[in-house]
């Protein structure tokens, strides 16, 4: 039997490396451990991988097959427990076109609501 993981583990898909550096920062400063991905395919490839990814945080203008938004949908039907945050300094999003459970975040975020929101949808269930 396999323990679970002692924080919360959180996946950043972010193509802009210094952004990518920077979400990853501010996660793990929140106490969580931090999987990378560059893009929508490798975020998939890893969460095959990896059962214990509790929460999605992507960005969603990528490169590559699919973006953020589509990820999020493919999340929300292939893993439906992971959570996800999504985020954009492009685009707004409506709340019809998120998948269920969803929150969004314009770029630049408030690092102190996302901090909340990624500790809310990783705390455990009553």
């Amino acid at each position: 039997m396999t323990e679970p993981p002692s924080r919360p583990i959180v996946m950043v898909v972010e193509d802009e490396p210094l952004l990518l550096l920077h979400a990853v920062d501010i996660i793990e400063q929140a106490g969580f451990d931090v999987v990378e991905a560059m893009s929508a395919d490798q975020a998939v490839e890893i969460l095959q991988r990896r059962p214990d990814i509790q929460v999605v945080f992507t960005d969603i203008d990528m490169p590559g097959s699919m973006d953020g938004l589509k990820l999020a949908h493919l999340i929300r039907d292939r893993w439906p427990p992971i959570e996800i945050i999504i985020v954009s300094g492009h685009r707004l999003v409506s709340a019809e076109s998120l998948p269920d459970r969803c929150a969004f975040f314009s770029k630049p975020f408030d690092t102190d609501q996302v901090v909340a929101t990624v500790r809310r949808l990783s705390a455990p269930a009553p």
